[in-house]
Protein backbone atom coordinates (compact mmCIF):
# COMPACT_ATOMS: atom_id res chain seq x y z
CA UNK A 1 0.00 0.00 0.00
CA UNK A 2 1.48 3.33 -1.04
CA UNK A 3 1.94 6.12 1.44
CA UNK A 4 -0.46 9.03 0.74
CA UNK A 5 -0.12 12.47 2.30
CA UNK A 6 -3.22 14.27 3.51
CA UNK A 7 -1.69 17.74 3.47
CA UNK A 8 0.06 18.88 0.33
CA UNK A 9 2.08 21.50 2.19
CA UNK A 10 3.44 18.90 4.63
CA UNK A 11 4.49 16.76 1.68
CA UNK A 12 6.30 19.68 0.09
CA UNK A 13 8.09 20.59 3.30
CA UNK A 14 9.11 16.98 3.89
CA UNK A 15 10.47 16.67 0.35
CA UNK A 16 12.42 19.88 0.85
CA UNK A 17 13.94 18.61 4.11
CA UNK A 18 14.82 15.27 2.52
CA UNK A 19 16.43 16.97 -0.46
CA UNK A 20 18.48 19.16 1.88
CA UNK A 21 19.59 16.20 4.01
CA UNK A 22 20.66 14.08 1.05
CA UNK A 23 22.60 16.87 -0.66
CA UNK A 24 24.27 17.84 2.62
CA UNK A 25 25.09 14.18 3.23
CA UNK A 26 26.77 13.90 -0.16
CA UNK A 27 29.00 16.90 0.63
CA UNK A 28 29.79 15.49 4.08
CA UNK A 29 30.93 12.22 2.50
CA UNK A 30 33.15 14.11 0.06
CA UNK A 31 34.94 15.72 3.02
CA UNK A 32 34.91 12.44 4.99
CA UNK A 33 36.77 10.69 2.18
CA UNK A 34 39.25 13.52 1.69
CA UNK A 35 40.84 13.35 5.18
CA UNK A 36 41.12 17.15 5.11
CA UNK A 37 38.62 18.11 7.83
CA UNK A 38 39.98 21.58 8.67
CA UNK A 39 39.14 21.05 12.36
CA UNK A 40 38.51 24.08 14.57
CA UNK A 41 37.46 24.26 18.22
CA UNK A 42 34.36 26.28 19.06
CA UNK A 43 33.87 28.37 22.21
CA UNK A 44 32.16 25.43 23.96
CA UNK A 45 35.23 23.24 23.23
CA UNK A 46 33.32 21.15 20.67
CA UNK A 47 34.94 20.50 17.29
CA UNK A 48 33.88 22.09 14.01
CA UNK A 49 34.92 20.82 10.58
CA UNK A 50 34.61 22.10 7.04
CA UNK A 51 31.94 19.41 6.58
CA UNK A 52 29.74 21.06 9.28
CA UNK A 53 30.05 24.39 7.52
CA UNK A 54 29.45 23.11 3.98
CA UNK A 55 26.45 21.04 5.09
CA UNK A 56 25.00 24.09 6.85
CA UNK A 57 25.31 26.21 3.70
CA UNK A 58 23.64 23.58 1.50
CA UNK A 59 20.77 22.99 3.92
CA UNK A 60 20.06 26.70 4.42
CA UNK A 61 20.08 27.36 0.67
CA UNK A 62 17.43 24.66 0.11
CA UNK A 63 15.25 25.31 3.17
CA UNK A 64 15.09 29.03 2.42
CA UNK A 65 12.74 28.12 -0.45
CA UNK A 66 10.04 27.52 2.19
CA UNK A 67 10.23 31.14 3.41
CA UNK A 68 10.35 29.82 6.98
CA UNK A 69 12.97 30.92 9.54
CA UNK A 70 15.95 28.61 10.10
CA UNK A 71 17.81 27.97 13.34
CA UNK A 72 20.98 25.94 12.74
CA UNK A 73 23.76 24.94 15.10
CA UNK A 74 26.23 26.45 12.67
CA UNK A 75 24.13 29.55 11.91
CA UNK A 76 24.13 32.96 13.49
CA UNK A 77 23.20 33.46 17.13
CA UNK A 78 19.59 34.62 16.81
CA UNK A 79 18.28 36.59 19.83
CA UNK A 80 15.39 35.03 21.73
CA UNK A 81 13.34 38.20 21.21
CA UNK A 82 13.43 37.47 17.47
CA UNK A 83 12.93 33.71 17.80
CA UNK A 84 9.99 34.20 20.15
CA UNK A 85 8.00 35.57 17.21
CA UNK A 86 8.41 32.31 15.28
CA UNK A 87 5.43 29.96 15.33
CA UNK A 88 6.91 27.62 12.70
CA UNK A 89 10.59 27.26 11.81
CA UNK A 90 13.31 24.83 10.77
CA UNK A 91 15.70 23.50 13.43
CA UNK A 92 18.88 22.02 11.96
CA UNK A 93 22.02 20.18 13.00
CA UNK A 94 23.99 19.95 9.75
CA UNK A 95 26.37 17.32 11.17
CA UNK A 96 25.32 15.65 14.39
CA UNK A 97 28.20 13.64 15.77
CA UNK A 98 31.20 15.68 14.67
CA UNK A 99 33.44 13.69 17.02
CA UNK A 100 32.22 10.47 15.38
CA UNK A 101 32.91 12.06 11.99
CA UNK A 102 36.48 12.92 13.02
CA UNK A 103 36.99 9.43 14.48
CA UNK A 104 35.64 7.97 11.22
CA UNK A 105 33.28 5.47 12.86
CA UNK A 106 30.34 6.35 10.58
CA UNK A 107 27.95 7.21 13.43
CA UNK A 108 27.04 10.74 12.39
CA UNK A 109 23.87 12.17 10.87
CA UNK A 110 22.19 15.13 9.22
CA UNK A 111 19.24 16.33 11.34
CA UNK A 112 16.43 18.56 10.07
CA UNK A 113 13.21 19.24 11.99
CA UNK A 114 10.20 21.46 11.51
CA UNK A 115 8.98 23.00 14.76
CA UNK A 116 5.48 24.36 15.23
CA UNK A 117 4.33 25.96 18.50
CA UNK A 118 7.27 24.41 20.34
CA UNK A 119 6.67 20.86 19.07
CA UNK A 120 8.47 18.95 16.28
CA UNK A 121 5.88 18.21 13.57
CA UNK A 122 8.33 16.81 11.00
CA UNK A 123 11.76 15.24 11.24
CA UNK A 124 14.40 13.94 8.83
CA UNK A 125 17.61 12.13 9.80
CA UNK A 126 20.05 10.96 7.14
CA UNK A 127 23.09 8.75 7.75
CA UNK A 128 25.57 9.59 4.97
CA UNK A 129 27.79 6.51 5.43
CA UNK A 130 25.00 3.89 5.25
CA UNK A 131 22.58 6.00 3.14
CA UNK A 132 19.76 5.14 5.56
CA UNK A 133 17.03 7.78 5.84
CA UNK A 134 14.57 8.19 8.70
CA UNK A 135 11.67 10.60 8.35
CA UNK A 136 8.31 11.25 9.91
CA UNK A 137 5.56 13.79 10.42
CA UNK A 138 2.48 14.23 12.57
CA UNK A 139 0.06 13.31 9.79
CA UNK A 140 1.50 10.04 8.55
CA UNK A 141 3.88 8.46 11.04
CA UNK A 142 7.54 7.59 10.60
CA UNK A 143 9.49 5.60 8.03
CA UNK A 144 12.96 4.30 7.29
CA UNK A 145 14.30 3.92 3.76
CA UNK A 146 17.61 2.35 2.71
CA UNK A 147 19.74 3.55 -0.23
CA UNK A 148 17.81 6.79 0.01
CA UNK A 149 20.19 8.71 -2.23
CA UNK A 150 18.72 6.96 -5.27
CA UNK A 151 15.42 8.87 -5.31
CA UNK A 152 13.61 11.17 -2.91
CA UNK A 153 10.12 10.90 -4.32
CA UNK A 154 7.86 10.26 -1.31
CA UNK A 155 6.05 7.27 -2.82
CA UNK A 156 9.33 5.63 -3.84
CA UNK A 157 10.90 6.26 -0.44
CA UNK A 158 8.02 4.67 1.45
CA UNK A 159 7.31 1.89 -1.03
CA UNK A 160 10.85 0.53 -0.70
CA UNK A 161 11.20 1.31 2.98
CA UNK A 162 9.17 0.31 6.00
CA UNK A 163 7.00 2.00 8.57
CA UNK A 164 8.36 2.37 12.10
CA UNK A 165 8.55 0.62 14.45
CA UNK A 166 9.70 -2.34 12.41
CA UNK A 167 10.93 -4.49 15.31
CA UNK A 168 7.99 -5.07 17.64
CA UNK A 169 9.51 -6.86 20.62
CA UNK A 170 13.02 -7.53 21.91
CA UNK A 171 13.79 -10.76 23.75
CA UNK A 172 16.02 -8.81 26.15
CA UNK A 173 15.12 -5.32 27.32
CA UNK A 174 17.48 -3.08 25.38
CA UNK A 175 18.93 0.26 26.43
CA UNK A 176 20.78 2.47 23.97
CA UNK A 177 23.15 5.21 25.04
CA UNK A 178 26.69 6.46 24.74
CA UNK A 179 29.48 5.03 26.86
CA UNK A 180 31.27 8.37 26.70
CA UNK A 181 28.26 10.06 28.35
CA UNK A 182 27.72 7.45 31.05
CA UNK A 183 27.37 8.93 34.56
CA UNK A 184 26.12 7.90 38.00
CA UNK A 185 22.54 8.95 37.27
CA UNK A 186 22.41 6.91 34.07
CA UNK A 187 23.99 3.88 35.75
CA UNK A 188 21.44 4.08 38.58
CA UNK A 189 18.59 4.34 36.09
CA UNK A 190 19.81 1.30 34.14
CA UNK A 191 20.14 -0.60 37.41
CA UNK A 192 16.51 0.24 38.16
CA UNK A 193 15.50 -1.01 34.71
CA UNK A 194 17.35 -4.24 35.44
CA UNK A 195 15.30 -4.69 38.61
CA UNK A 196 12.12 -4.22 36.56
CA UNK A 197 12.99 -6.19 33.42
CA UNK A 198 15.72 -8.63 34.42
CA UNK A 199 18.63 -8.95 32.02
CA UNK A 200 19.51 -5.72 30.22
CA UNK A 201 21.26 -5.37 26.86
CA UNK A 202 23.16 -2.08 26.44
CA UNK A 203 24.04 -0.75 22.98
CA UNK A 204 26.41 2.19 22.56
CA UNK A 205 25.78 4.50 19.60
CA UNK A 206 26.69 8.02 18.56
CA UNK A 207 24.65 11.04 17.50
CA UNK A 208 20.88 10.92 16.93
CA UNK A 209 21.15 7.26 15.91
CA UNK A 210 20.22 6.45 19.51
CA UNK A 211 16.76 7.99 19.10
CA UNK A 212 16.33 6.30 15.71
CA UNK A 213 17.04 2.92 17.29
CA UNK A 214 14.16 3.37 19.73
CA UNK A 215 11.85 4.61 16.97
CA UNK A 216 12.80 1.59 14.87
CA UNK A 217 12.26 -0.80 17.77
CA UNK A 218 15.83 -2.06 17.99
CA UNK A 219 16.10 -0.49 21.46
CA UNK A 220 13.40 -0.10 24.09
CA UNK A 221 14.67 3.03 25.80
CA UNK A 222 17.21 5.83 25.54
CA UNK A 223 17.87 7.78 28.75
CA UNK A 224 19.97 10.92 28.36
CA UNK A 225 20.96 12.44 31.69
CA UNK A 226 23.46 14.92 30.36
CA UNK A 227 23.59 18.07 28.24
CA UNK A 228 22.15 18.20 24.72
CA UNK A 229 20.95 21.09 22.61
CA UNK A 230 17.58 21.47 20.91
CA UNK A 231 19.04 20.83 17.43
CA UNK A 232 20.51 17.55 18.71
CA UNK A 233 17.10 16.07 19.46
CA UNK A 234 14.36 17.77 17.41
CA UNK A 235 14.47 15.62 14.25
CA UNK A 236 14.79 12.39 16.24
CA UNK A 237 12.04 13.58 18.57
CA UNK A 238 9.63 13.88 15.63
CA UNK A 239 10.59 10.49 14.18
CA UNK A 240 10.28 8.76 17.56
CA UNK A 241 7.06 10.55 18.50
CA UNK A 242 5.30 9.67 15.25
CA UNK A 243 6.42 6.06 15.46
CA UNK A 244 4.55 5.78 18.76
CA UNK A 245 7.33 6.48 21.27
CA UNK A 246 7.24 8.90 24.17
CA UNK A 247 9.84 11.68 24.32
CA UNK A 248 9.73 13.34 27.72
CA UNK A 249 11.81 14.95 30.39
CA UNK A 250 13.21 12.62 33.07
CA UNK A 251 9.88 12.68 34.93
CA UNK A 252 8.38 10.80 31.92
CA UNK A 253 5.43 13.20 32.00
CA UNK A 254 6.61 16.53 30.64
CA UNK A 255 7.28 16.64 26.87
CA UNK A 256 10.45 18.22 25.53
CA UNK A 257 9.66 21.62 24.06
CA UNK A 258 11.56 23.80 21.62
CA UNK A 259 12.46 27.43 21.00
CA UNK A 260 13.11 28.07 24.67
CA UNK A 261 15.10 31.12 25.72
CA UNK A 262 17.95 28.77 26.62
CA UNK A 263 18.43 26.15 23.89
CA UNK A 264 19.87 23.56 26.28
CA UNK A 265 17.59 20.53 26.71
CA UNK A 266 16.68 19.14 30.13
CA UNK A 267 17.49 15.49 30.83
CA UNK A 268 15.14 13.29 28.84
CA UNK A 269 13.96 9.75 28.13
CA UNK A 270 12.87 8.25 24.81
CA UNK A 271 10.81 5.10 25.45
CA UNK A 272 8.82 2.67 23.31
Amino acid sequence: MLFIYKIELMKDLLLLAIEASLKAGKEIINVYNSDDFDIKIKSDNSPLTIADQKAHEIIVEILEKSNLPILSEEGKNIPFEERAQWNKYWLVDPLDGTKEFINKNGEFTVNIALIESGTPVLGVIYIPVTKDLYFGDKENGSYKTVNADKDFDIKMLTQFGFKLPFFQENEIYTVVGSKSHMNEETEAFISQLSNEHGEIDFISKGSSLKICMVAEGIADIYPRFGPTMEWDTAAGHAIALYSGCSVTQKDEKTPLCYNKKELLNPWFIVRR
